[in-house]
């Protein structure tokens, strides 16, 4: 595993839909340990996020390089809108321009395209996520757990008072994990029950990220987020690229542009013929601020990096 980087103070904080992440450059402050992440992520004892997004100097002229932690302090592959926030940073400190540009995350590169921002601080970001694939074996699904068309079956604990396993899912990398469950309806018990079940069970030896999604009606699919190091989620930008890739690997609809609906709100994806994908919507301004030397230090006093 890469060594932690240090950071400067100043952050920025942008949200999608409710789904929010702070942006750090990387800097002279503080190591961010993971219990700096999590004091930081905390919504009571630190500024508050679904992640943290540290910007560092790019392999080469074309783009920064992007690392992201979620608030339980683990780092983790990617995040569309932990993306997309980052590339609004970047325009904002006019780092980039009003034309494509790329940045590098979990070792891929990524193009993006931001617009805006309109007078209420709002921003239409894009990015260009790459080819999505369903994993048939490690490091994402465990040998022996794929069976046709991409499908896990999992035995799982029954619903209190409710219906119970098994639960199928179609399995999906957007260069992170994830679990998609397709049903005409999913209850809010369910959602609660399974995401943990499924988040955390042995067939994802890196745990994954849950999708329970509604059968898809025309070009819209509705789904509930059970992320991956948070918990419940109001939206996420990997999450609705999977849930349309499953649906078009499924049968459920073609390949083309379609809209996701969340908890939040939606998010506008496109899954071409080949497999590669486009995540498109709103990013909203927050803040900008600084982390109190205080609270920086003690942290970083109480850790060490490893």
């Amino acid at each position: 595993m890469p060594r932690p980087p240090r950071i400067s103070p100043a952050f920025f904080k942008a949200h999608v839909h409710g789904n929010d992440y702070l942006v750090f450059e990387e800097g002279d402050g503080p190591v961010l340990t993971a219990a700096l992440v999590q004091r930081i992520c905390d919504r009571h004892r630190g500024p508050g996020g679904d992640g943290i997004v540290v910007v560092e100097a790019g392999p080469d002229e074309e783009g920064p390089s992007l690392r992201m932690f979620n608030p339980d302090g683990g780092e983790f592959e990617r995040s569309g809108n932990g993306l997309r926030i980052a590339g609004v940073y970047l325009r904002r400190r006019a780092r980039m321009g009003d034309a494509p540009f790329s940045v590098v995350v979990g070792g891929d590169r990524v193009r993006l395209l931001v617009a805006g921002p309109d007078s209420r601080g709002v921003w239409d970001a894009r990015a260009d996520m790459g080819k999505v694939e369903f994993p048939a074996g490690p490091p994402f699904v465990g040998a022996g757990w794929v069976g046709d068309g991409g499908r896990v079956v999992l035995e799982l604990p029954a619903v209190p008072g409710g219906g119970g396993s098994p639960v199928e899912v179609v399995a999906v990398s957007v260069g992170n994990p994830h679990a998609v469950a397709f049903r005409d309806a999913w209850s809010p018990a369910e959602v609660a029950h399974y995401g943990p079940l499924i988040g955390t069970h042995t067939a994802f030896p890196r745990g994954t990220n849950v999708q329970f999604a509604e059968t898809p009606a025309r070009r819209e699919v509705a789904i509930r987020i059970w992320e991956r190091g948070v918990g419940p989620t109001s939206a996420s930008g990997t999450s609705a690229c999977a849930a349309v890739a499953a649906a078009v690997k499924r049968g459920l609809m073609p390949p083309g542009p379609a809209t996701v609906a969340m908890e939040g709100g939606s998010l506008e994806v496109e899954v071409a013929a080949d497999w590669t994908v486009r995540l498109s919507g709103p990013v909203e301004e927050v803040c900008v601020g600084e982390l109190a030397p205080g609270l920086a230090e003690g942290i970083s006093l109480r850790s060490s990096p490893v």
